[in-house]
């Protein structure tokens, strides 16, 4: 007879077994700094996780855990009126898949975000872990809008290159200096300028304004 697993939030006791799965196991889904981590460093991030307000629910077979899943509520937003409740993370020990570890988590957020009233539950999943997507769209997960990701420092780098290379287009002398299709712009702009004031927009003979208006004067 089939043993049936019990869902349940963890507990400090709990939080060192998961994060010694994490270590074992080193789950793509869980981020790079974490994957490459030992155990003591993925208790301090599951600590910290469950102190920002986050869940772990541990799945046990026979009194083990052999899985675990991390889930956090976000509240209403600018396009969502609503509570949504967040799947992190979701691992099944490998001895173990196949025999409902994985519906039983989900059935645990399943629960949490009926009490809490959420009207939607999203999964964050790497674009490789096809398995995973298989797993969640027989579920009923859709497709929603992706994620890009990107390092602060990168990030504050970049910002801080693109501005000066705007700050560097902005500077340039505009006149006869500028070039292609910016200069034939600001031709057009200054005939247009000219015919609405009515002045002359096309080329203009000197030689006839110096025979109604007589010799050139010269600058004393």
């Amino acid at each position: 007879m089939r043993s049936t697993p019990e869902v349940r939030s963890a507990d400090r006791d709990d939080i060192v077994v998961v994060a010694a799965l994490v270590a074992a196991t080193r789950p793509s889904s869980v981020g790079a700094q974490v994957d490459h981590a030992g155990e003591d460093v993925v208790r301090t991030h599951l600590s910290v996780y469950v102190a920002a307000g986050g869940t772990v629910l541990v799945a046990s077979l026979d009194g083990h855990v052999v899985g675990f899943l991390l889930v956090r509520s976000v509240g209403p937003h600018l396009f969502a009126t609503e509570t949504a409740f967040v799947i992190d993370t979701l691992l099944v020990t490998p001895d173990a898949r196949r025999r409902g570890i994985g519906h039983a988590l989900v059935g645990g957020v399943a629960a949490l975000a009926g009490e809490a009233g959420a009207a939607y539950v999203y999964a964050g999943v790497p674009a490789g872990d096809r398995g995973m997507h298989r797993f969640l769209a027989r579920l009923g997960f859709a497709p929603t809008a992706g994620h890009r990701v990107v390092a602060t420092s990168t990030l504050l780098r970049r910002l801080a290159q693109e501005g000066g290379s705007a700050s560097g287009r902005d500077s340039r002398p505009r006149g006869p200096r500028v070039t292609g299709r910016a200069a034939l712009d600001d031709i057009i702009a200054r005939r247009r300028r000219a015919r609405e004031a009515g002045l002359p927009s096309g080329p203009v003979d000197i030689r006839s304004l110096r025979g109604r208006h007589g010799p050139e004067r010269t600058a004393s």
